[in-house]
C-alpha cells in the first residue's frame, strides 16, 4: 500500500504546474540537475543520494518540494537516457532560453552543490568531460549575469 506521503509526492509532481508554488524555479533546478546526472547516462544509487542531499538542502523545510524536485529530476533523466523525446543537448537549450528570459534563475545555480555528482562518474573520462563542460557552462552565465548587474 502506498504511503500517504508517497501519494501526496506523486499527485503534486504530476499536477506540479498547477500546485506547486513557484513550479518555474523547482523545473529549472530540476533540470540543471537532470542535466548533470543525464551525462552519465545512468542513474544509479551514487547519483540518487546526491539528489536526495541536494533536494533536501534547497527545501530543507517542505519535504513535498522535495519529494516534487527528485520526481522531476528523474522524469527528465529517464528522458535522456531512454531517448524519449529529450536529449542532453536539447536540455542544456532549454536550461539557456530559461536563462535569457528569467535572469533570477541565474540566482538558482549551485556550481558546488551540481559538482557532487562529479563523483558518481569517477573513471568515466567522457562523462566527466561532459559533466565538468556543463559545469563551465553555467559558471560562465553566472558570471556574465553578475557582470551585467555591476
Amino acid at each position: 500500500m502506498l504511503s500517504k506521503r508517497r501519494i501526496k509526492g506523486w499527485f503534486l509532481s504530476f499536477f506540479r504546474e498547477l500546485f506547486v508554488y513557484h513550479n518555474s524555479s523547482l523545473e529549472f533546478r530540476a533540470k540543471l540537475l537532470a542535466a548533470m546526472i543525464g551525462a552519465n547516462q545512468d542513474m544509479d544509487e551514487c547519483e540518487l543520494d546526491i539528489l536526495e542531499e541536494i533536494a533536501k538542502e534547497i527545501y530543507p523545510d517542505d519535504e513535498a518540494r522535495v519529494d516534487v524536485l527528485i520526481r522531476t529530476t528523474k522524469e527528465y533523466v529517464k528522458k535522456i537516457i531512454d531517448k524519449n523525446g529529450l536529449e542532453l543537448n536539447e536540455l542544456i537549450k532549454s536550461i539557456d532560453r530559461s536563462l535569457k528570459e528569467e535572469k533570477r534563475f541565474c540566482e538558482k545555480i549551485n556550481i558546488e552543490r551540481l559538482s557532487r555528482l562529479l563523483k558518481c562518474s569517477q573513471g568515466d573520462e567522457e562523462t566527466q568531460l561532459t559533466q565538468t563542460r556543463i559545469l563551465e557552462y553555467l559558471q560562465n552565465e553566472i558570471e556574465f549575469n553578475m557582470d551585467k548587474k555591476v
